[in-house]
């Protein structure tokens, strides 16, 4: 990492010193209040929002930077007062805080045209809707003209700020974002007034989607003109890569870090080739460098993928940054295929703010809107049919029957869903422009994903219901049902051969794992045919999110030994109690489920103790164990190089430890930032070795 680059990560990451740079916070409730009084539509409160922030941008420009555009405005305004909120969610399904957030836009549709042209564009298409008198789509469209404006405004202002200060990208700004950029470092400024941009709108969880494939031809360009060395192209991309740690946490999420910023490089092109590239290469040696938890790397790889790539991502992994996470594209693909994508969009799939998978510039999926709980399916069938039922078959039927009932309920759940309208996004997306519509309003691909929880936690709770209740009968149903009411309180004995004893997932026994493959399929299956109400399918997912810990409030002790108020697994693992053999065992448990069925999203997670990243040798063996995971037939991974003591060590002495980076669930974070709650999960993770 050259000088420059430390001084700036440094300044933005470690010291925070722009930090001092920002603005009061202000009321957010202020632009709303007028918005009510003036009785103006949502469309236009949207624009009028971004506009807002854009203009109250203080341009500021630090040391040695040369790629600009940093927030001062710490308060995004609210779309809508308490009163709207609460008369909206009494009438419709309102996602997360309501604004468009998770989805890839195109980001090309303006980064290769420009913004003057793009606006010509509009007045064109401006022009043709007055002629056919739809004044409510030329309405639409001034709006996004006049957003185009503020945007050029911005940027002029930064402009004069640097060329008073004799910043070099004064030069760059003469051009960008008002025409295309011509050259890599032009496109990277451009990028960063797009991104930026979103998050001044209230969007957030924006993702950065398949950059190695779109911005390749900016630096192929320029090395063969021979404008600049290859080294140079990579301090100009960590320098770009610091431009996510300056603001993220003014972006909303669960916790810090929770930001949504997900790159995804590689995986197959159209024409079945690898699309693994130079630029892919220097995104993973920039993000070695660097150790910042921005932007969150997804490596897609497929059976041609050679180790050699998989030795590159899993040089990240041994750094502790809790990424690359891995993506099938040979699952993933016809996956979304057999759900409807067209081949060729699923072919350009990318990754959402943790795991899901959404097509870029095309959906306006919403792959996180709720989450089904195996352990309560289980739980529930537990507590009212166990006693009667004559054979584990019949008890696994009850079990099927909650997991279709919770799907339906789930389904019901969210219907008639509002979208907060998103002007400046819709500019970036299919056919929102062309034919003067909002993509609030509807996008080609409109389905909603829901995450599976506690897949372990059921597995395990059946296997050791079949295994000791029906087959060896060494406990009774209702002696079983009493410890539970009793949370293990005087049954220790049962306790300890529950949760130490008992068949558990991820050993690479079939008596576990194909009760796993079954709940998995019938999740499935009791999702399939069913629409919402957008004229989308629903998703079956093996990702957790927040649920892991969400969905253990109301759920009582199970029987795989695990006591009322513990969390369950994260994602797609093994339960946090489990004895597991080792990671191949693992690997081989979690593949045997037909991954395509559940193609939402959900990685297995495993934690690989940081002493198996001290030799070569050993580094190795994991690069193999990933790509063994994918020739099997996984659709997702990710790793976290752990170390309990140091993670012990980072909670009494926080000051100590500020730069160190753990996966969570979906994304990485710094430790110290995160609540205790999930600093426990984590240390309460298995620390696995080969």
């Amino acid at each position: 990492m050259k000088e420059r680059i430390q001084k700036l990560r440094d300044f933005f990451v470690l010291r925070r010193e722009h930090h001092r740079f920002r603005q009061a916070p202000g009321d957010p409730g202020l632009l709303a209040a007028d918005f009510a009084r003036c009785r103006i539509p949502p469309q236009d409160r949207s624009a009028k929002r971004l506009l807002s922030v854009l203009q109250q941008e203080i341009p500021v420009i630090f040391p040695q930077e040369r790629i600009l555009f940093t927030r001062t405005v710490r308060t995004i305004p609210d779309l809508f007062t308490p009163e709207e909120t609460a008369a909206l969610k009494s009438t419709h399904w309102i996602h997360e805080r309501g604004d468009i957030s998770n989805i890839n836009v195109d980001y090309t549709k303006l980064l290769y045209t420009g913004l003057a042209p793009k606006k010509l564009e509009l007045e064109k298409l401006r022009n043709r809707f007055l002629r056919d008198c739809r004044e409510d789509k030329a309405h639409y469209i001034t709006l996004q003209i006049q957003i185009l404006d503020g945007i050029l405004d911005l940027a002029e202002r930064y402009r004069l700020l640097a060329l008073e200060q004799g910043n070099p990208a004064a030069e760059i700004l003469s051009r960008v974002p008002a025409q295309a950029p011509r050259t890599f470092p032009e496109a990277l400024q451009m990028f960063r007034i797009l991104h930026f941009v979103m998050w001044c709108g209230g969007n957030y969880h924006n993702t950065i989607g398949r950059f190695d494939q779109y911005m390749v031809p900016y630096l192929t360009r320029d090395l063969e003109k021979g404008l600049y060395p290859l080294e140079d192209a990579l301090e100009l991309l960590e320098e770009f890569f610091l431009t996510f740690n300056r603001d993220s946490d003014l972006y909303p999420g669960m916790q810090q870090g929770d930001n949504g910023q997900s790159m995804v490089l590689g995986g197959r092109l159209e024409d079945g080739s690898d699309g693994f590239n130079l630029l892919s290469r220097l995104c993973l040696q920039a993000s070695l460098e660097l150790k910042v938890i921005d932007p969150k790397i997804n490596l897609r790889v497929h059976r041609d993928t050679p180790l050699e790539t998989y030795r590159l991502g899993t040089e990240l992994t041994k750094q502790g940054l809790g990424f690359p996470q891995y993506s099938n594209d040979d699952i993933v693909i016809p996956g979304l295929t057999e759900l409807g994508y067209a081949p060729e969009d699923a072919c350009s799939y990318a990754v959402a703010a943790c795991w899901e998978f959404i097509i870029p510039g095309k959906a306006m999926d919403i792959p996180n809107i709720e989450a089904l709980s195996f352990a309560k399916a289980v739980a529930d069938a537990l507590e009212t049919a166990l006693e009667d039922s004559a054979s584990y078959k019949a008890f696994y039927a009850r079990v099927r029957e909650n997991i279709r009932a919770q799907a339906e309920a789930l389904c019901e759940k969210v219907k008639n869903v509002y979208l907060y309208p998103a002007p400046y996004l819709s500019l970036m997306m299919e056919g929102c422009c062309e034919n003067g519509q909002d993509l609030s309003q509807g996008c080609r691909y409109q389905n909603y994903g829901i995450h599976g929880t506690g897949l372990a936690a059921a597995a395990d709770s059946l296997a050791a219901i079949r295994k000791y209740v029906f087959e060896e009968k060494r406990i009774s149903a209702a002696e079983l049902k009493k410890a539970l009411e009793q949370d293990y309180a005087g049954y220790d004995q049962l306790y300890t051969m529950l949760r130490y004893e008992a068949p558990k997932l991820g050993n690479n026994d079939d008596y576990v794992d194909q009760i796993a493959v079954s709940l998995l399929a019938d999740f499935a299956d009791a999702l399939k045919g069913k629409k919402n109400d957008r004229g989308g399918i629903f998703r079956a997912g093996t990702g957790t999110a927040m649920y892991y810990l969400w969905h253990t409030n109301d759920l009582p002790a199970t029987p795989d030994g695990r006591h009322r108020g513990e969390a369950l697994g994260c994602n797609y693992s093994p339960g946090l109690f489990t004895r597991c053999s080792g990671p191949v065992s693992i690997i081989r448990s979690f593949a045997k489920p037909n991954l395509k069925e559940t193609i939402n999203g959900g990685p297995l997670t495993l934690e690989l103790h940081d002493t198996m990243f001290r030799t070569e040798e050993s580094t190795e063996k994991v690069a193999l164990l990933v790509k063994s995971f994918m020739d099997l037939g996984g659709h997702q991974l990710q790793l976290n190089a752990v170390n309990r003591d140091t993670m012990l060590a980072a909670q009494k002495h926080p000051e100590q430890y500020r730069s160190l980076i753990v996966r969570v669930w979906g994304w990485s974070g710094y430790f110290v930032e995160l609540d205790k709650e999930y600093q426990d999960h984590i240390i309460q993770r298995m620390e696995l070795a080969m």
